[in-house]
């Protein structure tokens, strides 16, 4: 099974803590081992000077990785951030955020990816994340159908 981009997009709106979708991210790309996320500029998540917080920023990679891992896996599957590196290599002003991610290893109980973040129109990367998951259960199970009355 392929995770498709409407797919990705509707486990936005179903797993992800409030706080996450006030983000207003969009999956723009899925395909097997990699995705690609959009986070749009606003005012509210700049710092002094305009710049992008970085907790903005780790979130955002943070939640790109649970999609660059569920494409490897066919479709999502719980999982928890391990480790979380990030280097900051350069500020993003007033631009939206393109998190660019791909699986680098996937094993039975762990997940190992990287996202390179970078502002739209531009193809030099603003930072690098380093990510390591674990897989911790089974997806959720989707509710049985009531027996057909027929």
């Amino acid at each position: 099974m392929t995770l498709t981009v409407p797919q990705a997009n509707a486990m936005l709106d179903e797993l992800f803590a409030p706080w996450v979708r006030d983000l207003r991210l969009t999956v723009e790309r899925v395909e097997l081992g990699a995705a690609t996320l959009r986070m749009p500029f606003d005012p509210r998540l700049a710092r002094v000077g305009g710049t992008v917080c970085g907790q903005a920023l780790m979130a955002l990679a943070d939640t790109a990785m649970v999609f660059v891992i569920s494409s490897a896996l066919g479709g999502f599957k719980p999982m928890t951030t391990v480790n979380q590196s990030t280097n900051f290599m350069r500020a993003i002003a007033g631009r939206d955020v393109i998190a660019e991610g791909r699986i680098l290893r996937l094993g039975r109980t762990m997940a190992f990816g990287e996202v390179f973040l970078r502002p739209e129109g531009d193809d030099a990367p603003s930072a690098h994340v380093a990510s390591a998951y674990a897989l911790v259960g089974e997806p959720p199970k989707t509710p049985a159908a009531p027996p057909s009355p027929h």
